[in-house]
């Protein structure tokens, strides 16, 4: 199987969270099969709240190892006893950690607070670990991302959920990468992701982001495009030309992109896959017949939203 560096180890294990929020074996089971196939989209990392892991310690056999991305809020007493968990599991390896900002009076002073608990911790971080800071796009965003890039942390964004309002705006969207590349700060992504092409879903009506217009979105941002340029692509509901687009970026670019987009959430380890290999981007190429008819059917979709 040939995997381009744009996409290598690009989604996260996210199956315990909504909407597909499976239980936790079905979940360590599928995680466990994923690690078997071995796909190279995947990163193979399990995503699991600090609250939740004593369950996922029961849910394991004794000959799994999982590396784990711990979702915690990032308080010093939380963090301290999943870290004491986590190490008296020999099944865990701790790989990641993210969680959303604590509360305080505005943006960058919360910024500040989970840096100081993530600063505090007994046993701190090997060089490289990733720490990802949730940043609600409200007021004073901006200078949230200073901060990171001052402290160290990386950011997080939502791409969706399960209300309308959790969905960021094309301009919102945009303006974050763009915000992000200029900065060298890297983000990951998390929520709403669930295909590779921004489309609507028939059940919510809600819009959802694509993953690949948002990798296309930081691909032109790492290569000088305006934000126009970046809303555009982030609009786009045409497969063919994103996944010709995807195609004409360069090793070069594509690990520019992936240093500041170093990933995303999915609660589906099995729709990103599939979006790929029926775009031609991983695996074999799709009948061109097949690509004419999807790109009809989004762009049929995405009128209806927009009338």
């Amino acid at each position: 199987m040939t995997t381009s560096a744009l996409y290598g180890r690009l989604v996260d294990d996210a199956g315990l969270f909504p909407p597909e929020q499976l239980d936790m074996a079905a979940a360590v089971a599928r995680h466990r099969a994923d690690a078997a196939d071995g796909d190279p989209v995947l990163s193979h990392r399990f995503l699991c709240p600090a609250g939740r892991l004593p369950e996922l310690s029961a849910a394991l056999a004794e000959d799994d190892r999982f590396r784990l991305g711990l979702i915690s809020p990032l308080e010093w007493q939380t963090l301290v006893d999943a870290h004491r968990r986590i190490s008296a599991e020999g099944r865990l390896r701790l790989v990641a950690l993210e969680g959303p900002l604590p509360a305080g009076p505005d943006l960058v002073t919360a910024v500040r607070q989970a840096a100081d608990a993530l600063k505090n911790l007994p046993y701190g971080p090997p060089p490289g670990f990733p720490q990802h800071v949730e940043i609600p796009l409200t007021d004073g965003w901006e200078a949230a991302l200073d901060e990171l890039v001052t402290v160290g942390l990386a950011a997080k964004v939502r791409c969706g959920g399960v209300r309308a309002e959790l969905f960021p705006s094309v301009a919102q969207l945009a303006a974050f990468v763009c915000a992000c590349v200029r900065r060298g700060l890297p983000f990951k992504a998390t929520a709403g992701l669930h295909h590779a092409v921004r489309y609507r879903d028939a059940v919510t009506g809600f819009t959802h982001h694509g993953f690949l217009n948002l990798l296309l979105a930081v691909c032109r941002a790492a290569d000088g495009a305006a934000v126009d340029g970046v809303e555009a692509v982030l609009r786009s509901t045409d497969p063919v030309a994103l996944a010709a687009e995807a195609r004409a970026v360069t090793p070069a670019l594509a690990a520019r992109t992936r240093t500041v987009f170093t990933g995303y959430g999915s609660c589906s380890t099995r729709e990103p896959l599939a979006d790929l290999r029926a775009l031609g981007l991983t695996g074999a190429r799709p009948h061109p017949k097949t690509a004419k008819t999807a790109k009809t059917a989004k762009t049929s979709t995405d009128r209806e939203l927009d009338a």
